[in-house]
């Protein structure tokens, strides 16, 4: 029978398991690699054939953009700026929570990190290289995207170092480059694990080929720690400086709605509230098929919950000062955007449904019955994500479309080719997260271990199960 609800102890003191006691090293490889060497069942099928289908999508949408221009999107004058940004910022921010919980949560010695770090680091990389495909297509002349790289020209062309788009091309650039690193990184003592147990001589080569020579010694070891803790103390800055940099492509303009110095802070809890949420949207369903129950406990998802509670009020304070900073100026057009073109103009339905998404939905996870019933926590996650795609769309096209000049303002709409590259790219993610679930551990094994270890030596020292204590 399909589990409904996490089992909660009575006493609410009482620390939960991070892993199931009753595992060894022996039980916790087989648990942990066994959806890698069994074959993919229907469930898998299907939801790869779906996932390829609305990858197709994306070709079709990209190809008749190169083909035709980007005439063929609904962006025009006045909103310059439109779908392909709004899904940018938003993908952006998806990848946020991944960098979070693996190098910060890792500075900080939090051992509730450990089962889900991976799903979270593979949610980044996949997540970034779909915002990537963005701005690529809104130079309307992909194949020049070079151009925006300082490189040593014979035409003395540079970039415009000013501008905050060539600021993105650095940010998310190097973010796509450390978060790849510190995945592949992280991976290497699995990946030889999946080699040592490879019944046919191609896997055991293809792994063994990406597992670079591990052979599980103290140097190897030594090396990998330190390795992976300077990747953490690089990617923990990139969490910040990313999202704040795309913050600065709006904040640093004059128009209405967009010049306000909270953007930065507003827009990196905004990246990881829609990150967590992503989070458990991928891993509840993941935890049941893969059969990771044992390693992702009911512990780990009240702890994302109680991370999206805490983002959620920052992103609400933030909607309260955005409103507060307009009153206390008295500017007109400020005063028209916040409140008459946001709550009552042509996308006030979108406006009401980012409220509903993203100051209401994550205050239920006061209490504790709805921070661990899993339908509870998943739909509201699927909210979360709906309201941040929302804010996105209400930040770009309400002050673009009624800015200064009345005589200037239009009303904006998506064509298909839009929802066909948007979708399209929600079908690329799908797809590289199956075949990552299918080829790679889904939790890092070698860090379970690791943490099964400490804990039984933990209770050993102080004479009690301390299992949930860190």
């Amino acid at each position: 029978m399909a589990q409904t609800a996490i089992t909660a102890p009575l006493d609410p003191l009482e620390p939960r398991h991070l892993v199931a006691p009753h595992h060894d090293d022996a039980s916790l490889n087989e648990t942990l690699l066994d959806h890698v060497w069994r074959k993919p069942g229907k469930g898998w099928f299907m939801l790869f054939g779906m996932t390829l289908s609305a990858l197709g999508l994306l070709v079709i949408g990209v190809t008749y953009t190169l083909a035709r221009g980007i005439g063929v999107w609904g962006n025009n004058q006045p909103v310059g700026w439109a779908f392909d940004i709004i899904n940018f910022v938003w993908w952006v921010g998806i990848g946020h929570a991944g960098t979070l919980i693996s190098a910060i949560l890792l500075l900080f010695q939090q051992k509730w990190r450990t089962s889900i770090n991976r799903f979270a680091e593979a949610m980044t990389l996949f997540a970034v290289m779909c915002a990537g495909l963005f701005p690529l297509l809104h130079t309307g002349r992909p194949w020049f995207a070079f151009w925006l790289f300082p490189y040593p020209s014979t035409l003395g062309a540079w970039p415009q170092f000013r501008s905050p788009l060539v600021w993105d091309v650095f940010a998310i650039s190097t973010y796509l480059t450390v978060s790849a690193l510190f995945w592949f990184v992280g991976l290497i003592p699995d990946l030889a694990a999946l080699r040592d147990s490879s019944k046919t001589k191609a896997q055991r080569v293809i792994y063994g080929l990406f597992a670079l020579g591990w052979r599980g010694s103290g140097r190897h070891w030594h090396n990998y720690k330190i390795a992976y803790l300077l990747l953490a103390g690089l990617s923990t800055p990139l969490v910040v400086s990313v999202h704040t940099i795309v913050s600065f492509d709006f904040a640093v303009s004059l128009l209405p709605g967009w010049h306000a110095t909270i953007f930065p802070p507003y827009f990196v809890a905004g990246a990881v509230f829609s990150g967590f949420a992503m989070v458990i949207t991928l891993i509840v369903p993941a935890r049941k098929y893969l059969g990771l129950r044992d390693v992702i406990t009911d512990r780990h998802l009240e702890n994302m919950n109680k991370v999206i509670l805490a983002t959620g009020l920052i992103v609400s304070y933030g909607y309260m000062m955005e409103h507060f900073i307009a009153w206390y100026s008295q500017n007109q057009y400020e005063l028209w955007t916040f409140y008459v073109n946001r709550a009552t103009g042509p996308y006030a339905g979108v406006y009401w449904l980012m409220i509903a998404c993203n100051v209401i939905t994550p205050n239920i996870f006061w209490f504790r019955k709805c921070r661990t019933s899993i339908p509870i926590m998943w739909v509201a996650s699927i909210m979360v994500n709906i309201g941040m795609w929302c804010e996105r769309f209400i930040i770009i096209v309400t002050s673009l479309s009624q800015d200064f000049l009345p005589s200037s303002w239009g009303i904006y709409a998506p064509t298909w080719v839009d929802w066909s590259i948007y979708i399209g790219t929600l079908g690329l993610f799908g797809t590289l997260f199956l075949l990552f679930l299918k080829f790679v551990p889904a939790v890092a094994v070698s860090e379970v271990k690791e943490l099964q270890l400490e804990l039984k030596h933990a209770a050993a020292h102080n004479g009690h199960d301390t299992h949930g204590a860190h």
